[in-house]
């Protein structure tokens, strides 16, 4: 039985991770990759689809952490008669995936259960599974088309009713290690499972890479945690950042709302590598450019919103209906349909996030600029057309306010790199398009009856998305036009305090049923907030979303302040990305 969201937390090796449960259970794995089909799919039905447990037989407090500045989570377990430690971690492997469960006794005597149900194929597929021998140790084996996992440990569960399940007991100073490695099933057994004392070593690493974070943002333990996530969910070889590594975690449990995020959006990864050079960090940052140079490259006819890890572009959206999925909702998907659509925003923020890299680099590549142009160029043959905005709109498609916002974004950053870096484009054209888009951004997307922009020109609501137009600079944050829009979602889309994308009555997005407050949209109404001067404010609604993240700093999608749950994808690249800008936002209001 899947849990409720904010209990689970996130290890991963910056390929793949799991969601590790405060019950000591493993209910969501995809391996190799974020976007390959899961091997325990739980977390979207129930045990039998797949999960790996660890946990005490009898009652139990527990308490978890990440050690350090790492991503190895900690789980302690005490019960009447003893405690014990459950260690988690996802060493970097080459050809292959670990996942490593160590068990510790800390006083006293725990009788534990072990619990080992593996189904391929997201929950569809029960393997082939048999005990082996591996350089004279014992192992179990499941295969299943493309995929073999090997099980192996000082104690191995036995079957049953097509799972493998065991009860033993850890007393003070016992130490055990079980680990869970993927291979292609053709590939040879030689040297399963770690190899070496990879707790440690991330644990230096971790420390190594939070040093270079900024110290001076607040709440700047969950910012640096945030930083964490965000790279952990950066494939450390492609460079591709996905927005969460789970899907058809439901903005609406019980309704349609379900979708897969375990992709790379441009203006996710995009905003990502803003915040990650604001806090200090850059090496993501070249090495997510590159990932966009070859995702991107040819026609920009062709450019999408969002590829897969590796940069492929097909992302077919279809249902699992041999999966109930989180809480009854469904369907479950996998794949996106939002691959095909047009989002006229994108190009402004990776114009954006790339001068992020040239500002923090010092230097403009060349290839990079020579994609920004060619990005640049087509869009001024298309700016005026409807698009399915930000929120991937799935009703008519519009002149989104904040897309044609970005499109700005977008010819003003063209401009910045030619009078900034002497790099070479017609930039006497991009000045005039960049005044053009601005007057009718200003002129159509503002209703001056009601003091405030709006969703689409010609709306008579708002949208949260338009509170990030001082941050892109196209109006200043204390101008009375914005002013006036602040005012406006705080009437039209706060509910409990927290602020909604959109209202969902309004029929916009073409789906039946409602959501929650986004998370994001709550740290840019902070920002916003910050920005307009009004800073006692901006940290009273900053504090209140931070503090909604769970035990080890995580963040979902959206959360549901009646119900006391997190909603949707989780963890959130998007809702970690605004916390971190929300942060900077803050301390650069409290300098001026």
């Amino acid at each position: 039985m899947a849990l409720p969201i904010a209990e689970y937390a996130l290890v991963g090796d910056r390929r793949s991770g799991a969601l590790v449960g405060r019950n000591g259970s493993v209910d969501w794995l995809c391996l190799p990759r974020f976007d390959s089909p899961a091997c325990f799919a739980g977390l979207l039905g129930g045990d039998e689809h797949g999960h790996w447990q660890l946990c005490p037989v009898d009652d139990y407090d527990v308490r978890r952490r990440y050690l350090g500045e790492s991503t190895v989570l900690e789980t302690t377990f005490t019960t009447a008669t003893g405690e014990v430690t459950i260690t988690d971690s996802m060493p970097r492997g080459d050809g292959r995936a670990d996942l490593v469960r160590r068990v510790a006794g800390v006083h006293g005597t725990v009788r534990l259960r072990h619990e080992w149900t593996v189904r391929l194929d997201y929950g569809a597929v029960v393997p082939w599974v048999r005990r082996e021998t591996v350089r004279d140790e014992p192992v179990i084996t499941a295969i299943g088309g493309p995929d073999r996992l090997v099980l192996r440990g000082p104690r191995l569960p036995g079957a049953e009713d097509r799972r493998h399940v065991d009860e033993f007991e850890v007393t003070a100073g016992d130490e055990m290690e079980f680990s869970t490695t993927w291979l292609p099933s053709w590939a040879p057994l030689d040297g399963v499972g770690p190899d070496a004392d990879f707790v440690s070593s991330s644990m230096r690493e971790g420390e190594r890479w939070s040093a270079r974070c900024r110290e001076d943002l607040p709440r700047a333990d969950l910012v640096r945690r945030s930083l964490l996530t965000l790279r952990l969910l950066t494939d450390e070889e492609t460079g591709g950042i996905v927005a969460a590594p789970t899907t058809s975690l439901p903005e609406d449990p019980g309704g349609e709302r379900n979708w897969d995020y375990r992709f790379c959006w441009l203006r996710d990864a995009a905003l990502t590598i803003g915040a990650l050079v604001r806090a200090g960090q850059v090496a993501e940052a070249q090495l997510w450019r590159s990932w966009l140079l070859r995702a991107v490259a040819g026609d920009p006819d062709d450019l999408q919103i969002v590829y897969a890890v590796d940069g492929g572009r097909r992302l077919t959206e279809v249902s699992l209906p041999h999966l109930p999925g989180y809480a009854g909702s469904t369907p479950v998907r996998i794949g996106n349909g939002a691959a095909v659509q047009r989002q006229l925003d994108v190009v402004g923020e990776v114009m954006i996030g790339l001068e992020h890299t040239r500002r923090a680099t010092g230097a403009a590549d060349a290839d990079a600029w020579a994609l920004q142009r060619t990005l640049v160029e087509h869009l001024a043959t298309g700016w005026q057309d409807e698009d399915h905005g930000l929120w991937e709109i799935r009703g008519p498609q519009r002149r989104f306010t904040h897309s044609q916002a970005m499109v700005w974004a977008a010819f003003d950053r063209a401009v910045r790199a030619v009078e900034e870096f002497d790099l070479d484009g017609p930039v006497d054209e991009w000045r005039r398009l960049r005044d053009t888009v601005r007057a009718e951004v200003l002129e159509r997307g503002f209703d001056a009856r009601r003091n405030t922009f709006v969703q689409y020109y010609g709306a008579a609501h708002v949208d949260a998305a338009l509170l990030v137009l001082p941050s892109i600079g196209i109006v200043a944050g204390d101008d009375p036009r914005m002013l006036g829009t602040i005012d406006a979602v705080e009437r039209e889309l706060l509910r409990d305090g927290l602020v909604l994308r959109y209202r969902t009555g309004t029929g916009v997005d073409g789906l039946a049923g409602d959501e929650h407050p986004f998370l994001a949209c709550s740290f840019w109404l902070a920002s916003a907030y910050a920005r307009a001067g009004r800073l006692d404010d901006a940290t009273t609604l900053f504090d209140r979303v931070c503090d909604l993240a769970n035990d080890v700093g995580l963040l979902s999608e959206e959360y549901d302040a009646a119900g006391r749950r997190m909603i949707g994808n989780f963890p959130q690249a998007f809702s970690h990305l605004a916390l971190v800008h929300a942060a900077a936002d803050l301390a650069e209001a409290r300098d001026a």
